[in-house]
């Protein structure tokens, strides 16, 4: 037998007219509509953790001081703020529903967390779900915000939360770089510049150059994301401050610092703060710029363990899986290219967030939401991918020693480059080219035709052996 429609349903009111939400959910109308309205990616908010604390620490520090300021009854305030820790510390992150990609400039995700912390704050009252009239998600959990400035700050936060995380898979794979350019610190190899033999170095070095891009860009990106600690917090809908007390900003803006662990500033001039989004695009180019080099990287992995017999063959990938479901015993470097293909997704990320920025009108950017998503997929996949490249790959990977001495033994450009300060470049060259017909050695050559000193002559190769 059905239930019925009372005992499964409660009716809840808006400008549209009324619509029955589930009795157990702690969202409500707004919230309900918005499903209807984006079924975009099938993610729900719910699932960006970082975004839901920072939406319910933001609440819980305008609950506060809203209290302090004698704008919200302290037992109203106290049950906002409770639910709030309780969303925080992770409960109910499965009431946050909408999906992450929506219309709106992400008023349906500041209603959704309006009505999930009303809903349970009522709850903590004694009261039925529902029971607006005593708790009210708008008149009492949104007091003094707009979603224009809540939701703002809150995707800063989360995003900062983010790049943490993100910053410590970066410095582990530099670690593991580091590791290996001390491992192999001894062990010389041909350099190559545009695919065609160099000089010598060691691979070590090699390593050493992969450790220093990533440890560069870790550097630049704490620079960037200190922008993002800029909020507009108190502006309300377009900066103005409309229906908040003249003490609001700053004070919410201290009590979310504290929250948040954050050194939070309010912006100068928030009328600018609500519509300007030049922070995301400039994370946005920073995660483009450590995309684009961490699979410069991952190109050269390829190349060097290309083979392992028909290619340079001078690395060996750690064997993950097998490589052929035609061909035994192929193996694939399948970390580096998936990494390639974050990296591919980055810079896509980055375009969508550049034109999200330029696509903003007057007083507000709507498309704040599609901002936040790039973002955030872009810091979350590079972290994988940088925790993966580490442990699946680089921790692993060795090298032939035998094929790196036989190439570099065998090479013409760097014992002839050794010499050119010595006889000068036309004599170097035509020894090189004498060298490549013959299949003899410069050092052999150069030493039968009495070009330097014998002594002289195993002082210049001794550098380059």
């Amino acid at each position: 037998m059905t239930a019925p429609t009372s005992a499964r349903f409660r009716r809840e009111h808006d400008l549209l007219g009324d619509r029955d939400v589930p009795a157990d959910a702690y969202w409500g109308i707004h919230t309900l509509r918005a499903r209807e309205n984006f079924p975009i990616t099938g993610q729900t908010i719910g699932e960006r953790p970082h975004l839901v604390r920072a939406l319910a620490s933001v609440k819980l520090a305008a609950a506060e001081v809203n209290r302090d300021l004698g704008l919200l009854a302290p037992e109203r305030a106290e049950a906002i703020v409770a639910a709030c820790e309780e969303i925080r510390a992770g409960a109910l992150h499965d009431q946050f529903v909408v999906d992450v990609l929506q219309g709106g400039a992400g008023t349906s995700t500041n209603m959704n967390a309006n009505e999930v912390i009303a809903n349970r704050a009522l709850e903590l009252l004694g009261r039925q779900k529902g029971d607006y009239a005593h708790l009210h998600p708008n008149d009492h959990v949104n007091l003094s915000q707009s979603t224009n400035d809540a939701y703002p700050t809150a995707i800063r936060i989360a995003l900062i939360t983010a790049a943490g995380e993100l910053d410590t898979a970066m410095e582990a794979l530099a670690f593991a770089f580091r590791a290996k350019s001390e491992e192999f610190a001894d062990t010389m190899k041909l350099g190559r510049t545009q695919l065609q033999d160099a000089v010598p170095l060691s691979l070590g070095r090699e390593f050493g150059a992969d450790a220093e891009m990533i440890e560069e860009d870790r550097r630049l990106l704490a620079t960037v994301l200190a922008l993002l600690h800029e909020i507009n917090l108190g502006a309300t809908a377009v900066g103005t401050g409309i229906a908040a007390p003249p003490d609001y900003a700053s004070l919410v803006r201290e009590r979310l610092g504290l929250l948040t662990g954050l050194p939070l500033v309010t912006a100068a001039d928030l009328v600018e703060a609500t519509q300007d989004v030049g922070a995301f695009v400039q994370v946005a180019g920073t995660l483009k710029r450590f995309a684009v080099k961490l699979s410069k990287i991952c190109n050269d992995l390829r190349l060097l363990s290309s083979g392992p017999l028909g290619g340079l063959g001078e690395l060996r990938l750690p064997t993950v899986q097998a490589g052929s479901s035609i061909m035994p015993a192929k193996v694939n470097p399948v970390i580096p290219e998936v990494v390639n293909q974050i990296a591919f997704e980055v810079v896509g990320l980055d375009a969508t967030v550049t034109m999200a920025a330029e696509g903003g009108q007057l007083q507000l950017n709507a498309f704040e939401p599609v901002i936040y998503k790039s973002l955030d997929d872009a810091i979350a996949h590079l972290r994988a991918g940088c925790n993966t490249l580490a442990e699946r790959c680089i921790k692993g990977l060795d090298a032939d020693r035998t094929r790196l001495r036989t190439t570099l033994e065998g090479a013409v450009t760097g014992p002839v480059t050794a010499l050119v300060p010595h006889i000068g470049y036309a004599a170097a060259t035509a020894l090189a080219e004498e060298a490549l017909t013959s299949g003899r050695s410069v050092e052999e050559l150069a030493a039968e035709r009495g070009l330097l000193a014998p002594d002289a002559l195993r002082r210049v190769f001794g550098t380059t052996a």
